[in-house]
């Protein structure tokens, strides 16, 4: 059985993170870092369910839930080995009366999933279960998080899966991955890292109207919704907190914590 797990928040990127040398390097590092986990639950910010529901113990294929990319972005793999023993653990744990949850056994691991894992275990070897987001809300998926709290001692990594800043309108191929970021990116970014590392989870839940540009940074919030789920399983720690990757992504901010 592994050590405790900690609990992670990654900005996962598009398919063409994979063409991102530094950032892929960043990952692969973070994973070779990390204890080794026996089982992985993940929360991408592309999977929005009510109420909760977890993908395929089957085998199902990855869902490549993008449009308009090259077709070599199609053809990545990621047979990573289900997880069925996670999934009744989650299920024990996040059912409420009258309120099942879902199985899916139609869905793989979509892209916010399968893009930062295979690049942090890029052997595949580690079996993984990705779980929906039932609702937006800050304070419900803390409590969910709260929840999925005793995976980590059975030797489960949960990750969140999103993008600390996630405004579509400020990508632009044509100046490059490696462009200065828009001040609004920035700013929020800043705050984020400051927020996080003083450990105000009062600000952070209320991040739309203490955050500086936060409307600008996720005109919707789902990209920041699976922190919250992370914040939530590492609430019974040691409130460690550290900012893993930085740095911006087309405009966008790349940050991702680990949380102890």
């Amino acid at each position: 059985m592994s050590d405790r797990q900690p609990v992670l928040y990654l900005s996962h990127g598009a398919p063409p993170l994979a063409d991102d040398a530094r950032w892929t390097h960043e990952l692969g590092q973070w994973g070779a870092d990390l204890p080794r986990p026996d089982r992985i639950l993940i929360v991408s910010a592309h999977w929005e369910a009510a109420p909760v529901a977890l993908s395929s113990t089957s085998g199902a294929p990855l869902l490549y839930d993008f449009w308009g990319f090259p077709q070599r972005y199609y053809e990545v793999t990621y047979d990573a080995p289900p997880a069925p023993d996670l999934a009744r653990d989650v299920e024990a744990l996040v059912r409420q009366p009258g309120v099942p949850v879902h199985r899916d056994e139609e869905r793989g691991l979509d892209h916010g999933a399968y893009v930062p894992l295979k690049e942090m275990f890029p052997d595949a070897d580690i079996p993984v279960l990705q779980m929906s987001m039932p609702t937006l809300d800050p304070q419900q998926l803390f409590a969910l998080g709260r929840r999925l709290a005793p995976l980590r001692d059975e030797g489960t990594l949960v990750v969140g899966s999103g993008f600390t800043t996630h405004n579509l309108h400020w990508f632009d191929p044509r100046a490059g991955a490696d462009a200065a970021p828009p001040t609004p990116s920035s700013e929020f970014d800043a705050w984020a890292a400051e927020t996080m590392a003083s450990g105000d989870v009062d600000a952070l839940m209320d991040f739309l109207h203490r955050a500086p540009a936060a409307h600008e940074a996720h005109p919707r919030t789902e990209h920041w919704a699976p922190l919250y789920v992370a914040l939530g399983a590492a609430a019974d720690g040691n409130g460690d907190v550290r900012s893993v990757i930085d740095g911006f992504w087309f405009g966008l901010s790349k940050r991702s914590w680990q949380l102890a």
